[in-house]
């Protein structure tokens, strides 16, 4: 259901910068995929025009013609795939044959998302620990998966949540640690702009509630190992 430009207007002015969440997983329409990513770009760019133009500015100026189609392409191939069930990386689980019993770190994973309330960026890094069932997943797929949650817009605490349960149901272990760090442009180029703060979100699930294990893990992702 759309609402009308007033209500939305109130909506926002109550709701104010409170970064209020909807459920784990990214809200969605029910025709969210009907049109082909051509077709997407095609009414992006179109909307463009219209943004651009009713700013004031002059879309036959050589240096601005082509943004709205630059636009258009950047969110639905580059900053906003990770919305196509279809990008979701393929993973694979590997037999633990070597018996590692004790907990992988992949720290320091780099990511940039986009916050769902002002579509400005959210930069920062990714650590994710889990302690292995019987099965281990490539170091690269950990990256990848941070990156295809992140390339949405994006809550920084649902991300976090979405991240720890897909290498959850990959490993089909509750053993996983997830912590991401944030600068959120939205807090350095508008508001309070504020551009020294960062935030910070956690999950924990099964042998990393205990104490002594999530010490360790956080200790590994604060030190310089190397």
């Amino acid at each position: 259901m759309i609402t009308s430009i007033q209500e939305e207007r109130k909506i926002a002015e109550e709701l104010g910068n409170s970064h209020t969440g909807t459920s784990l997983e990214t809200p969605l329409h029910q025709d969210a995929f009907l049109l082909s990513d051509e077709q997407k770009i095609e009414e992006i760019q179109e909307y463009m025009k219209k943004i651009m133009y009713t700013l004031g500015l002059d879309l036959t100026d050589d240096s601005l013609k082509g943004t709205p189609y630059r636009i258009a392409k950047m969110y639905v191939k580059e900053i906003f795939a990770g919305l196509h069930p279809q990008k979701k990386p393929e993973i694979k689980v590997f037999e633990n044959k070597y018996k590692y019993q004790e907990m992988l770190v992949e720290k320091r994973i780099s990511y940039h998302s986009f916050c769902e309330h002002h579509f400005l960026p959210i930069i920062g890094k990714a650590h994710v620990g889990y302690i292995s069932n019987g099965n281990v997943i490539g170091l690269s797929k950990i990256n990848r998966i941070v990156k295809y949650y992140s390339q949405r817009p994006q809550v920084q605490e649902r991300m976090t949540l979405q991240i720890a349960n897909e290498i959850k149901n990959a490993l089909n272990t509750e053993d996983v640690a997830v912590v991401t760090e944030g600068q959120h442009l939205c807090v350095v180029t508008r508001g309070i702009e504020d551009d020294s703060s960062s935030t910070v979100t956690a999950e924990y699930s099964g042998q990393f509630k205990e104490l002594n294990v999530r010490d360790e893990f956080l200790r590994y992702i604060t030190q310089d190992l190397m």
